[in-house]
């Protein structure tokens, strides 16, 4: 039989983790006869008792490994060296706090064994519990950077999916450090089936993403998939220049036509402000390609591991 791996990224989930193992545990049996499994629990620097839990599940169940890093890297690391861990020959991403619903998983399976697809993945058609300004940015995150990218972005696009082998290896050998992995799911290709679901509360603890983060994640998305703003920014340059050029002329000429003095200091002022506005906004733009290949060039590793199941307490 087909063994699946499911690759489960974890940070402050101790609330989480029992109720998530009982309501996957109850798919993996009612799957047994389709295929075997393996867990894959990767802590990533969790402040609570997330990792006690994970050295119990492990005592508890053969099937559990887990991979617990020496501080917190982020998700987006945690599922990569899950992957990378994932012995299966599909392998699957899920969150902890089951907002993305194991019940799916035997779908999913049958899916990719018909051949025709190398993925099956999911997207959330709502986005219940969510705050209307968080609402409203996802919306316009999706539309810009689907304008800016080249690369297919599906809006409500949820991480959990079902790869094969193949697929999974192909976004293994990217080891960018800077990763965003909905980028990078449909940077390598492969056909895909996309299931739809309505969006699930959270069943314990707290959302670890606030207003911030997800910005400063939309910014990661939109710099690693396009170079679009930098076009803007040398766009808005060669405007400026074209506007300044104009302007002297209109001054040069009613100068000497009718011997008006120029403008008083209110208008250079906000002049002065706007083009200074928008030149820090283009170096900002040139900045932030710049840091990430800054980050890139030093070749640190993306995650580093303290403790596995094999070495645990």
């Amino acid at each position: 039989m087909k063994k699946i791996s499911i690759v489960v990224p974890c940070y402050n989930e101790e609330e989480s983790l029992p109720l998530f193992y009982k309501e996957v545990d109850k798919v993996t049996e009612k799957m047994a006869h389709k295929a075997n499994f393996e867990f894959v629990f990767v802590n990533d620097g969790s402040k609570d008792k997330t990792l006690e839990e994970l050295r119990k599940l492990a005592k508890k169940d053969k099937r559990v490994r887990y991979i617990s890093f020496s501080r917190n890297f982020g998700k987006e690391a945690a599922m990569y060296a899950g992957l990378e861990h994932a012995e299966g020959d599909y392998v699957t991403t899920m969150d902890a706090d089951l907002q993305d619903p194991p019940a799916l998983l035997e779908e999913m399976f049958d899916t990719l064994e018909t051949g025709e697809y190398d993925c099956c993945a999911t997207k959330s058609t709502s986005r219940n519990g969510y705050s209307f300004f968080r609402k409203l940015f996802t919306k316009w995150f999706y539309k810009i950077i689907g304008k800016l990218s080249k690369t297919e972005m599906v809006a409500g696009a949820r991480d959990f999916r079902l790869m094969t082998r193949q697929m999974v290896d192909a976004i293994l050998s990217m080891k960018e450090y800077n990763r965003y992995s909905k980028g990078l799911f449909s940077f390598v290709g492969f056909e895909t089936k996309w299931i739809e679901f309505e969006n699930q509360d959270r069943v314990a603890g707290t959302t670890k993403w606030n207003f911030w983060k997800l910005f400063a994640y939309a910014i990661d998305g939109i710099v690693a998939f396009s170079t679009t703003p930098l076009l803007i920014a040398a766009f808005l340059g060669i405007l400026f220049c074209f506007v300044a050029f104009v302007m002297i002329v209109v001054i040069v000429v009613k100068t000497l036509a009718f011997g008006d003095p120029v403008s008083g200091w209110p208008s250079l002022a906000c002049i002065i402000f706007l083009v200074g506005g928008i030149n820090l906004f283009c170096t900002g733009i040139i900045g932030e390609y710049l840091a990430k290949t800054y980050l890139e060039t030093k070749q640190r590793p993306i995650y580093i591991i303290k403790e596995t199941e094999k070495s645990g307490k």
